[in-house]
């Protein structure tokens, strides 16, 4: 039953996928402008924007244009920049390593503080510092990203001067120097997840807490710590699971707007730089990349769901 599962979800990863794809591709197709325009300016004659039209297959119909997208896509060939002639797969790599990179080091502080957080929660539920943490986490999810991030470079960056406002890395560059660098950027993101894990945490262990063996477990004399450490978080753990990989998938495709914000060359402001150029090979290229993370992502998870609870491995 398991394995039957698992390739139903990643069936349907594959699917999503190409719909994407199409979305993408269609998406890019309608944006208002002239791609021919956009490279030669507005000085260039008839002639040259209709010669420049037919070297990009622009005159093709749009399905076999898509299908040769698609297919340069299956063999690793992502095309060729419009405006600056530069392979696009060459151009991605070390802008997608620095978007993993401040990634990561957000969900390596967001996720156990999130989980802790969750787990002084239910310890103190309805008390105080329960309604602290619940309220703080509220209010985190109720200010949009880019207010944070302005916040942040006014008070740390412009004001007091601890953290630099321009989050600029390059390679060779010394690691506390670079942590240093990221730090705004990466506090905003785990502002942006934080409370959602924390909250599911909490919900989750207490949904668990009003089992009978919680009950017996209580009846032994065990410690509330050691209850919720030793029978409610294991088997808590599948939401929790659930919602920190999907909360990853936000952290790679929801840093459009902080990389924006604070000028940090990963993917997301690459794709900004040149959907204001028009350039649509690059466009469609870190379109199907995000898409392809978080649909893969989201597959991980459904899978995670499956082998961590035991009820979805014997569906009625």
């Amino acid at each position: 039953m398991i394995p039957k599962l698992i390739a139903q979800r990643v069936a349907l990863g594959i699917l999503m996928l190409l719909a994407v794809s199409v979305l993408i591709f269609v998406g890019t197709n309608l944006l208002p402008g002239d791609v021919a325009q956009s490279i030669l300016g507005q000085s260039a004659t008839p002639q040259a924007l209709a010669n420049l039209r037919e070297s990009l297959h622009l005159n093709d119909p749009a399905y076999v244009r898509y299908l040769r997208w698609l297919w340069g896509v299956l063999h690793g060939d992502l095309g060729t920049a419009l405006t600056t002639g530069l392979d696009i797969a060459d151009s991605i790599k070390k802008r997608l390593w620095n978007t993993l990179f401040l990634a990561f080091w957000a969900a390596a502080t967001a996720v156990p503080l999130a989980v802790f957080l969750g787990l002084v929660a239910v310890h103190h539920r309805n008390g105080p510092l329960d309604k602290m943490i619940s309220g703080l986490a509220l209010a985190s999810t109720s200010v949009p990203e880019f207010f944070i991030g302005y916040l942040l470079v006014y008070f740390l960056a412009v004001k007091f001067q601890v953290f630099p406002g321009i989050s600029t890395v390059y390679d060779g560059m010394p690691f506390l120097d670079k942590m240093k660098a990221i730090a705004l950027p990466c506090t905003t993101l785990i502002l942006g997840i934080l409370a959602h894990m924390m909250r599911m945490t909490r919900a989750s262990i207490l949904n668990v807490m009003q089992s009978a063996y919680i009950e017996t477990a209580e009846l032994k004399g065990l410690t509330a710590f050691e209850i919720i450490r030793k029978h409610a978080l294991p088997n808590a753990i599948a939401p929790i699971i659930n919602v920190v990989i999907l909360n990853l998938a936000y952290l790679v495709v929801g840093v459009v707007v902080v990389e924006v914000i604070f000028v940090y060359p990963g993917m997301g402001q690459y794709l900004v730089d040149h959907v204001s150029k028009r350039d649509v090979p690059v466009v469609q290229a870190v379109g199907l990349i995000f898409a392809a993370v978080y649909i893969f992502l989201n597959v991980v998870a459904d899978v995670a769901s499956i082998l961590a609870n035991p009820r979805l491995r014997h569906p009625r």
